[in-house]
């Protein structure tokens, strides 16, 4: 086997890595996870993840995990509703009975726990910010922020949309979509945000209007997560003059950028219990390439970054994961370059293919007649999570 006696190094442990991490022990494959948050108990941000039949659910059956899966799956976080900037019902799938079991949604923290639950002991090394590395004996010498190092045979970057191992393998640089984002997430929303929480019902929202789109979503433990969507130049978020990590500044943003909407929506912002991150969406070139490495490649955002407005992206990731770790495995490879640029040009095609249609339902969420639209394509399949933010 390709891999065999080799040491894997995987940079960053959100589910892609962890799923990889997952397959290559499977595969009896000496792998280590570097993660940069302090320990397994860092509280994980972002919405609730619908994972899809063919990617991520296709590789946790892979790696024996549907079974935690479904132990652990909130079937009511399917629930949907479409409203206008005045909190009038569009569509309303609250009453569906299924909530589209094809796509079932999970905490992302839940998630994470079924993945690290999995590994071996030891398997994921906290506290590992990577900062640079080294050609070193036909591999790598990893830096990372506390000052450890690390040796591997083939490194692969799982470490997101800001990768820093990326540039060890291009220099092709994303391309900014017209939209930014100002993430956030509401501690306690029952209590912090009570009419929209009630409105939300365990479930999702979808709001647009004025070419602008708010997307909001349950989790488990109380937590309200939710995007705002805004067509801003690309260097808003430092041109602005607005200090985000000062509330009371966002807020008034929020109250003048939307300020024909419904006063409800101002829940969002009000209280001190909620955490705010600007972020700027960016895509990669649909056709980009780079020249194989026989010891380095990246999988989820490092590779194909894009628009959350498709519900791709752990789903990418999840299928990079297997994909990958299916290459890494097979004998009929010659080698392992040959085995990684195999899987690099199955999965670019994949992206590429994934990303324009992103773009364009990125594009539809943010136009005049956004709303219309968007019921026009539920109405052409069962899947309405088809377009969310995960």
């Amino acid at each position: 086997m390709l891999i065999q006696n080799k040491r894997i190094a995987i940079v960053g442990g959100g589910p892609g890595g962890l799923t990889l991490a997952r397959l290559l022990q499977l595969k009896g494959a000496d792998v280590k996870v570097y993660e940069r948050d302090f320990n397994s108990s860092v509280r994980v941000q972002g919405a609730t993840l619908d994972l899809h039949e063919e990617s991520g659910l296709e590789a946790l059956r892979r790696a024996g995990l549907i079974d935690a899966f479904y132990a652990n799956y909130r079937p009511e976080a399917g629930k949907l509703l479409v409203l206008d900037k005045d909190l009038n019902i569009k569509l309303d799938g609250h009453s569906d009975e299924d909530h589209d079991e094809g796509r079932p949604e999970i905490d992302r923290g839940p998630l994470r726990n079924i993945l690290l639950e999995s590994l071996k002991p030891d398997t994921v090394i906290w506290d590992s910010q990577f900062v640079s590395m080294t050609p070193h004996n036909d591999g790598w010498k990893l830096l990372f922020k506390n000052g450890t190092y690390a040796e591997a045979d083939i490194v692969i970057a799982a470490d997101g949309a800001n990768s820093k191992v990326r540039s060890y393998l291009t220099d092709i640089k994303p391309i900014y979509s017209g939209i930014s984002i100002v993430e956030g997430n509401i501690y306690h929303a029952k209590e912090n945000a009570p009419e929209l929480y009630i409105i939300l019902n365990d479930g999702k929202i979808f709001a647009m209007g004025d070419q602008k789109s708010l997307i909001l979503s349950s989790k488990g433990d109380g937590t309200l997560s939710f995007y705002t969507g805004c067509k801003v130049p690309e260097f808003w978020v430092r041109d602005s003059g607005i200090d985000f990590a000062d509330k009371k500044q966002v807020f008034e943003w929020f109250k003048k950028e939307f300020g024909s909407w419904h006063i409800t929506w101002q829940e969002l912002f009000a209280s001190n219990e909620v955490s705010i991150v600007p972020r700027p969406q960016y895509h990669f070139p649909l056709d980009q390439q780079w020249t194989t490495l026989a010891n380095l490649t990246m999988i989820g955002d490092a590779a194909h970054r894009m628009p959350p407005y498709a519900g791709e992206g752990v789903n990418m990731t999840m299928q990079d994961a297997f994909e990958l770790a299916d290459h890494l495995s097979d004998d009929k490879f010659p080698d392992l370059q040959t085995a990684i640029a195999a899987f690099e040009k199955q999965m670019c095609a994949r992206a590429s293919a994934v990303t324009k249609m992103t773009l364009e339902q990125t594009e539809m969420l943010h136009s005049d007649d956004a709303i219309t639209k968007l019921i026009q394509l539920f109405s052409g399949f069962s899947g309405e999570e088809e377009v969310l933010g995960s």
